[in-house]
């Protein structure tokens, strides 16, 4: 069975970070993997917390294709299960597990590994010139041994008196690797490669998706509160009200921008800073003020959409409720939704992004139209043909 393994039914936003944590777990295991479409891959990821993942699961089963739930919950009927929130890791321990299950054999196995080096053959050793003879002469483990010469326990064969042993090759020599300059030491670190392919500077936002951030961060500015991010536990510690950090998504952010906190700093600043918080109320402020009143990009105005379960609706905004329960109704467009909710249209896109950047909303696209009957023929002409 070919390793190929195919996403459908989740957010734009979830299927970006899956793709990324995808790509660096299949490095680790020497590309045996590929990407594929849903009609040609054997396994598929279903975001089985979104309306239409059942559904979706009982289609993909019925066409013989092993699904893979991607859930919050602990346990799902699919054949696997991903669990959520998650990193490059568990999407590694996911690949070795079902290979292992369809009896494919990577011949790495442990998912922490770094591949290609093995894989790359070593150049053939040119032949040095015999001192004596000027003749060349191999190196390499097939040199046959010389009469009288003995192999000490070292492994190497004993050169006898009176003749000068070859100089080792230099690709054998021990490499020295020189201690990084100032220079080198104070370079900024790379940005994660979910956000390389951006189109655009990234901003705060963006380091909040899954994979963008590798350890516990502090984030500051020069006014307003300090953030302590623990991307592994999908947590943050900062302020309960959200609006006092809502500017902390306009501007650019980099990667420098980030500050890393040891484990003894963390236990201090954590505790002082309050309980920890779902990331998601992070993932959810950004979504509502980045569209402004618009839909962000990639989400047509023209569409309809809907929530696929009742969301956490902060107190700060309690308008929003009004929306939510407009929106639980079924799918709809932006007016129908302003209109049924009594809030501006403007309003209800905020709403809409930010829930779409959750996985709590999702676009509902038009069914096709139903195949229009062959018009009925009148007159003399149709009365000859049903003679």
């Amino acid at each position: 069975m070919s390793l190929t393994l195919g996403l459908t039914g989740m957010d734009p936003a979830t299927e970006t970070a899956l793709k990324a944590a995808f790509a660096e777990a299949n490095a680790r295991l020497n590309g045996h993997w590929r990407l594929a479409p849903e009609a040609e891959a054997d396994h598929i990821v279903v975001d089985m917390d979104s309306m239409y993942g059942p559904m979706s699961w009982l289609r993909l089963h019925a066409a013989g294709k092993h699904v893979i739930g991607l859930t919050s919950a602990p346990r799902t009927q699919t054949d696997f299960r991903l669990g959520r929130p998650f990193d490059s890791h568990q999407v590694a321990r996911l690949l070795q597990d079902i290979a292992q299950h369809d009896g494919v054999d990577l011949s790495r196995s442990d998912a922490d590994t770094t591949p290609a080096q093995d894989a790359v053959p070593e150049p053939s050793p040119e032949p040095v010139p015999d001192e004596r003879t000027g003749h060349a002469a191999p190196r390499s483990d097939d040199t046959p041994a010389i009469p009288g010469s003995e192999t000490p326990a070292s492994g190497h064969a004993a050169i006898p008196s009176g003749l000068t042993p070859a100089p080792a090759p230099q690709d054998q020599l021990p490499e020295e690797i020189p201690a990084p300059g100032p220079e080198e030491a104070a370079a900024p670190p790379e940005p994660a490669p979910i956000l390389a392919a951006l189109p655009r500077d990234p901003v705060f936002a963006d380091w909040l998706l899954p994979g963008a951030l590798a350890g516990r961060m502090r984030y500051r500015r020069d006014t307003g509160p300090t953030l302590l991010i623990d991307p592994a536990t999908q947590t943050w510690h900062g302020p309960t009200p959200l609006k006092a950090i809502a500017a902390y998504f306009e501007g650019t952010v980099r990667r420098e921008d980030f500050e890393t906190v040891d484990d003894a700093q963390w236990a201090r600043d954590s505790a002082a800073a309050g309980v920890a918080q779902p990331l998601a109320r992070l993932r959810w402020l950004g979504g509502l003020v980045a569209g402004k009143g618009e839909l962000l990009p990639g989400h047509g105005s023209d569409g309809r959409y809907v929530l696929n379960k009742w969301p956490q609706t902060e107190r700060e905004y309690p308008k929003h409720f009004r929306i939510a329960t407009a929106m639980m109704k079924g799918p709809a467009t932006l007016p129908e939704i302003a209109a049924a909710s009594g809030m501006p249209r403007e309003e209800v896109a905020d709403f809409v992004n930010a829930h779409l950047a959750t996985g709590y909303a999702e676009f509902v696209p038009e069914p096709p139209p139903a195949p229009a009957e062959p018009p009925k023929s009148s007159g003399l002409l149709g009365r000859l043909r049903r003679s």
